[in-house]
């Protein structure tokens, strides 16, 4: 069945409303269970700012808030002048770049490439945040660079791969010790107003942080048509009724620019909205990538919660294994997205470095491992194809259910409103949060072998004629479950949406519920219950799919 991509129109760029007015509509639906608002950084001045000042610099390094496990360090560095020069406004042409790593530490050298058709272009790297609302903190800038406008980038006949590893290098920079953990968008810009980004993820190897932010980097580069080849389109003519596209790319190549986002990947619109609530609120965060899960496989065993980004669908076999000794090692895990874990990708080598290619056949009889390797490293269309047929479903709680049309939204509706999840909210079993359900969606469906301690918050009809599905009747799901011997809890939101609706402030809506407040406040309660440790401990799922969906 088709995939398709997040709408353009999804909202990308809005800033989040800030704490106290989503708690000062909370308290008008349910005011014995409204929560705390976080502190405002650098919204006042005078005697009593600087002692909210100086309190921040005090006591221990973190601590519990009303929205989950604060650090210190958050908190301050939010507190530090921002600017909204990072933004591109419109889309913008005429020059592109890509970074020799995808994620880097301090004392590491990156090198970028560029292609400008202008004569010099210069790079700033900014740390994506919140910062007063303004969204980034700028923390390096290069000197003006002559520009080249690199050739065209090749495509690999058969697996139709294009690699810009013909470019020459533009600019090599160290990752200082300015470079503060985070997700970075350096900005390329050159005369004319020529102007994109390049990302990069600033990792620090020691944390033991509550929470890891993962940049679902394989999947940014999966739906990377730059060139014009990506795993689910190609240029050329294909039979219409055949599925995946056979013009499609076998390896996708992070030797390139990106083509979406100006420039950004998938994560302006999937992801920094997470990114900035949660530095809003001065949570307790590190940041890594896919990769990075891969090639440091015990670094997830240090931290409480991994939350799952972005539509992370493309997973490899290392990235998955570490995962799991994370969950058997008790740490909670969110997927904010739907179709996690679902496509089966793996990493070699190209000519600029180690693990700069991503495999997926989507076939795995075209797959040359098939029968000459481990095959759980063979790229069929889903991992629950064989040769590795290791579904998903019974990790993720859910199951791939479809899609709706681009830019079509239905309501979330509730469940089981008795739930953690819901308190604060004055939710109702019954009761809608509007235009919440959009993109892809998940949802709880016994035949695929969902974990049999389920429990379903959300169970939302979708109409059929609003989208695709091949799993019978068409819904959306909020599931969550606990392993009873590790403690460990999961939780998927069953939409695409999710992320994207923390900073949907388009209004509130009949019966006084606004989405962006009410999915703001879910989330605080998935992050306070989940950076407390092994949620077994604390809310056990309780089964409800019988009752719920009637199988």
């Amino acid at each position: 069945m088709p995939d398709r991509r997040v709408a353009s129109g999804v909202a990308v760029i809005a800033v989040v409303a800030v704490a106290v007015i989503a708690v000062v509509v909370l308290l008008a639906r349910k005011p014995s269970q409204a929560a705390t608002p976080p502190p405002k950084t650098g919204a006042a001045s005078g005697p009593a700012a600087a002692a909210a000042g100086q309190a921040a610099d005090s006591g221990p390094a973190t601590f519990s808030g009303p929205d989950g496990m604060r650090a210190r360090w958050v908190i301050q560095e939010n507190d530090k002048p921002g600017t909204t020069a990072w933004q591109i406004h419109g889309a913008h042409g005429g020059i592109s770049g890509f970074a020799s790593q995808v994620y880097a530490q301090p004392g590491q050298k990156v090198t970028l490439y560029v292609s400008t058709t202008g004569p010099s272009f210069r790079a700033e790297a900014f740390r994506m945040g919140y910062y007063h609302g303004q969204g980034a903190r700028l923390i390096w800038t290069s000197a003006q660079q002559p520009a080249k406008d690199q050739p065209g980038c090749p495509v690999t006949s058969g697996t139709n791969m294009v690699a810009c590893d013909n470019w020459s290098p533009s600019l090599t920079f160290t990752v200082t010790q300015a470079f503060v953990q985070g997700d970075y968008l350096i900005k390329l810009t050159g005369p004319g107003n020529r102007q994109s980004y390049v990302p990069l993820t600033i990792w620090d190897p020691a944390s033991t942080a509550t929470y890891v932010i993962k940049n679902d980097v394989f999947t940014w580069q999966a739906w990377n048509y730059y060139g014009g080849y990506d795993y689910y389109q190609g240029l050329g003519s294909c039979p219409a009724d055949v599925y995946p596209i056979c013009s499609r790319a076998r390896v996708v190549s992070y030797d390139r620019p990106y083509a979406a986002e100006n420039g950004s990947g998938n994560f302006l619109g999937l992801e920094y909205p997470l990114v900035k609530w949660a530095e809003q609120h001065g949570l307790d965060v590190t940041y890594a990538t896919d990769l990075t899960v891969q090639e440091h496989p015990g670094y997830l065993l240090r931290h409480k919660v991994l939350l799952s980004l972005g539509h992370d669908e493309c997973w490899s076999l290392g990235e998955r294994q570490a995962a799991l000794a994370a969950y058997n090692g008790g740490v909670n895990i969110v997927f904010f997205a739907a179709s996690p874990v679902l496509r089966h990708v793996r990493t070699q080598a190209s000519r600029l470095g180690p693990d700069r290619e991503l495999v997926d056949y989507r076939d795995s009889a075209a797959d040359p491992l098939d029968g000459h390797g481990n095959p759980l490293q063979v790229t069929g269309n889903e991992w629950a194809n064989p040769p590795s047929s290791w579904p998903e479903y019974d990790f993720v709680g859910d199951t791939y259910a479809g899609f709706l049309e681009p830019s079509l939204h239905v309501g979330f509706r509730v469940a089981d409103a008795s739930a953690w999840v819901f308190d604060g909210t004055g939710l109702h079993n019954g009761e809608v949060i509007p235009s919440l359900i959009a993109s892809d969606v998940d949802k709880f469906d016994l035949g695929y072998g969902q974990p049999a301690d389920d429990q379903i918050f959300g169970h939302s009809p979708i109409p059929a004629n609003l989208g695709q599905t091949s799993i019978g009747a068409f819904y959306s799901d909020m599931t969550y479950y606990t392993n009873s011997s590790t403690g460990a809890g999961v939780l998927d939101t069953g939409t695409n949406n999710w992320i994207p609706a923390l900073d949907d402030h388009s209004g509130c809506y009949a019966g006084g519920v606004c989405e962006a407040t009410m999915v703001q406040r879910i989330t605080g309660n998935i992050f306070k219950l989940f950076g407390q440790g092994p949620a077994a401990r604390i809310q056990p799922s309780v089964p409800n799919w019988q009752q719920v969906t009637g199988q």
